[in-house]
């Protein structure tokens, strides 16, 4: 007769897997991808190395992992900002705002998510994750020319330019390296770029 597990072992499996999965987050948080092993993880969650190597068997998955879930929290987060009151408008300058503050709060995470060199694997996620954050951004640019609020225009072009621009713009505040930013100024600037970039009519 085959081994099945019980559910006593598969919930003890699953609470090892997620206090793995925290601890790596915590310190690609606090040191990058480059700065992170795993002894210093599998100190962290209180085990082996040997041990969290049979959860993940490489460091490249691992680290996908965390890019996923770190990820999906932020896109979580700005898809709740999208849902506040306000026109269209508003709500564009919201959920860039959100992203921009969370992005230079969170920095050295940020920068992991957004620009650090890392494995082919998480870099197949990172181009995958900014879809759902052009899709917020579709939507609300959708609702705006259905309103009458914006001008015609291709809302999945004008999305797409969204995230690459706030992409872009934040790489340089976000590096190791980067000299100290007005932050106010750069989030409060980004947010009207982007409205400018929806809300301009054909003369």
């Amino acid at each position: 007769m085959a081994y099945r597990r019980t559910e006593t072992v598969v919930a003890r499996l699953n609470e090892t897997r997620e206090r793995i999965v925290m601890a790596a987050l915590t310190l690609v948080a606090q040191h990058g991808y480059g700065g992170t092993g795993i002894p210093a993880i599998a100190a962290e969650a209180g085990l082996s190395t040997g041990a969290l190597y049979r959860y993940f068997p490489s460091k490249a998955e691992l680290f996908d992992e965390v890019f996923r879930r770190a990820s999906q929290r932020e896109i979580d987060v700005c898809a709740a900002a999208a849902q506040t009151p306000g026109s269209a408008a508003a709500r564009i300058a919201h959920v860039v705002e959100v992203f921009a503050q969370r992005a230079m709060k969170g920095r050295r995470l940020a920068w992991a998510l957004l620009a650090e060199p890392v494995d082919a694997l998480v870099e197949a996620d990172r181009r995958r994750y900014r879809a759902p954050y052009r899709d917020i951004f579709r939507t609300l640019i959708e609702d705006g020319i259905r309103t009458g609020e914006l001008p015609q225009q291709d809302a999945m072009l004008a999305a797409s330019a969204i995230v690459g621009a706030l992409v872009e713009a934040l790489l340089g505040p976000l590096a190791p390296q980067a000299r100290k930013t007005d932050q106010e100024q750069l989030i409060h600037d980004l947010a009207l770029f982007c409205i400018r970039a929806v809300s301009a009519r054909d003369k």
